[in-house]
């Protein structure tokens, strides 16, 4: 993180000091490592200069500008062309009322973010003092919004598999993506991993099986649906490793059924549940968006599923998959179970009702217009499981009848991501940082 104050000798420095020693003793206290200059900095030649003796300047994920006084657009603009990180612009209150004009903070703030808007730099604003709750709070949102935009830099999809014909909502213009949000695609032949998977000598994938059943019920590990979910694996894994990959997508049927003869889910669960988030039906865009989820909650495990049925006495929507879902989302009443899909009658996949809490709903959508993203949020109820497979009761926070008519008129694609936390302001200012389009449906 970078902390830059700025202030004009011709105001009250003493007191800007002041706020300056108490910005950096909280900066100090959420960033991993604090790059300031040690005082005010008063002109943009000083800034300059400063800014010159930084190595890695490419490196920083935050700017934090502190107008401690006002300051000309001069300052900003300095910053800028040397630091391309998003800035927080950061104004202090007044010290006193009454007489002199000490700092006039709030009116360098204004300048610059100003100058920030009309040069079309992603800037956000923060008013108030270092030791007030919001403000940390805020500022906290920030960073780790400006973190996930940096990770989604360093992202790389494997992309296991073409989508299913048809399924259009699964696949990806890869300029775009990159251009627009960072994330750049590693694809994998599907039937070669099927080939090279079941060559793999049984000491190299029977650890696999070995992780599945500590956290899975009923799993039969002699079962040759198990072999294969432990062969796949494995085989994938190690790609994974190779190319330094942090999502999959990977198109599950009919391949899977018919040339695998056994189903994918248990791949994409065991895979989110151990940190790398997959989809299926190589849903590039909904791996994306549990990957944002995931950076957002700390690595909690998000979910993806189809809106399959409306509860209008309870307000609530089902999210429902074949039996994909991290074993640790299972109701604690029944555990993450082993069953077999619910069509194709192949094993293995997850049997289970997800666990009830307040969750975040998450989409990043793409239309011929761009990108954009769709934010909800409610809360996940304690319900019996509904569907076979791996399925979850999300009461709403909006009108049920109204939000799913708006969003089939915005023509959203149907898997949605979940996560069991509440991070739809972050979300929301990771669209704004991004300059993409945000739907949100959340009670204000």
């Amino acid at each position: 993180m970078l902390y830059i104050p700025i202030g004009r000798k011709t105001f009250d420095l003493k007191a800007g000091e002041e706020q300056r020693n108490n910005s950096v003793e909280f900066l100090e206290q959420i960033a991993d490592e604090l790059i300031e200059p040690g005082e005010i900095i008063t002109s943009p030649e000083e800034l300059d200069g400063f800014l010159a003796d930084i190595d890695d300047r490419n490196e920083i994920v935050t700017t934090i500008y502190q107008s401690v006084t006002f300051a000309d657009g001069e300052f900003v603009q300095t910053l800028i062309e040397n630091v391309k990180a998003p800035v927080v612009v950061w104004s202090v209150r007044e010290p006193s009322i009454g007489g002199r004009l000490r700092l006039n903070s709030l009116t360098g703030g204004n300048s610059t973010s100003h100058v920030l808007r009309c040069m079309n730099h992603p800037y956000s604003f923060v008013f108030g003092n270092a030791d007030e709750a919001h403000v940390q709070q805020k500022m906290k949102k920030q960073l780790q919004v400006h973190r996930l935009i940096g990770e989604l830099k360093q992202l790389k999809i494997g992309v296991v598999g073409e989508h299913p014909p048809g399924f259009f909502f699964s696949g990806t213009d890869e300029d775009k993506l990159h251009q627009q949000m960072g994330v750049t695609v590693s694809r994998f032949d599907l039937q070669q991993a099927f080939e090279e998977c079941v060559k793999l000598p049984r000491k190299k994938w029977e650890g696999a099986i070995d992780r599945a059943e500590r956290q899975v019920i009923g799993l039969n590990r002699n079962d040759e649906t198990v072999e294969r979910f432990a062969q796949f694996s494995t085989y994938v894994k190690e790609k994974i490793e190779e190319e330094h990959i942090s999502a999959i997508a990977i198109r599950c049927w009919p391949d899977f059924f018919n040339e695998l003869g056994a189903a994918a889910c248990s791949t994409l669960s065991q895979f989110t549940e151990d940190g790398v988030v997959s989809s299926c039906e190589s849903d590039i865009h909904g791996s994306i968006s549990m990957f944002i989820l995931q950076q957002l909650t700390d690595g909690s495990a998000p979910y993806l599923g189809d809106m399959v049925h409306l509860n209008e006495a309870s307000n609530s929507v089902v999210f429902w998959h074949c039996g994909a879902g991290a074993y640790s989302l299972a109701h604690p009443s029944q555990g993450a179970q082993s069953g077999v899909h619910p069509n194709r009658k192949l094993g293995f996949t997850m049997e289970f009702g997800l666990k009830p809490g307040r969750v975040t709903l998450f989409r990043v959508g793409y239309t011929p217009e761009g990108y954009r993203l769709l934010v909800m949020r409610g809360n996940a109820l304690d319900t019996p499981q509904r569907f076979n497979g791996t399925s979850v009761e999300v009461q709403l926070e909006t009108d049920v009848n109204k939000t799913l008519y708006q969003i089939m008129e915005e023509g959203f694609e149907p898997h949605y991501a979940l996560v069991y936390d509440d991070v739809a302001e972050e979300l929301v200012e990771l669209g704004r940082q991004l300059g993409l389009e945000t739907i949100v449906f959340t009670r204000d």
